[in-house]
């Protein structure tokens, strides 16, 4: 069983530490919708989402996932994870590592909404940049996310990076990137919705 200091402890060299949002950090009630001849025939959680392939003719409906007050009403935050994102942020940045956040979800209508989302939860959102991987429309989320893991890893100042997420094709698609970057230590860890996690592997 891992400890909670082992969330805190840093490799040698520099360390990227990822979160995802919903399911992860939040439990939310926003949906996407599918849509076929304009018109909205299906909606979906996030956990559906994340495996749904879209059929001849249909398209995504992303206005319930843009909607920043709806983030931020309706939201629940999920405090074990909140409370290891907050200790990681004060631990990794002290040793010179980087958190950021890549969601699924592409560009909210209310930026600052949105941020303050994190802001009442004590989260420094300021010091965490957020990757929104809807808006590269590679296909399904796991896809998208991992254009954004390689833009960091190429960078080649890591030595190890870790992955927090609720949907298990997004973990194995992060791992799958480890034969590509030898000399990476790769951590995916899967998020329970009460905050715990378990450590994945390939």
């Amino acid at each position: 069983m891992l400890t909670f200091k082992s969330y805190l402890a840093e490799a040698t060299g520099k360390g990227l530490t990822i979160f995802d949002i919903d399911e992860t950090m939040f439990k939310t009630n926003a949906k996407v919708g599918v849509k076929k001849d304009d018109k909205i025939i299906k909606k979906l959680t996030n956990q559906e989402y994340n495996t749904y392939k879209l059929k001849s003719g249909e398209s995504w409906d992303f206005g319930e996932f843009k909607n920043a007050e709806v983030f931020n009403k309706t939201s629940t935050p999920i405090a074990r994870m909140i409370n290891k994102v907050k200790a990681i942020l004060n631990n990794a940045t002290k040793a010179g590592s980087k958190v950021i956040i890549v969601t699924a979800r592409a560009d909210f209508d209310n930026k600052k909404l949105f941020l303050d989302t994190f802001r009442q939860q004590g989260i420094n959102i300021d010091r965490i940049y957020v990757e929104r991987a809807g808006n590269l429309g590679h296909g399904p989320p796991a896809e998208n996310k991992i254009v954004i893991f390689k833009k960091y890893l190429d960078q080649g100042i890591y030595k190890r990076i870790r992955f927090f997420d609720d949907a298990k094709s997004n973990l194995t698609a992060f791992l799958s990137l480890q034969d590509q970057y030898p000399g990476v230590s790769f951590e995916a860890f899967f998020a329970k919705p009460d905050g715990k996690v378990n450590r994945v592997r390939r």
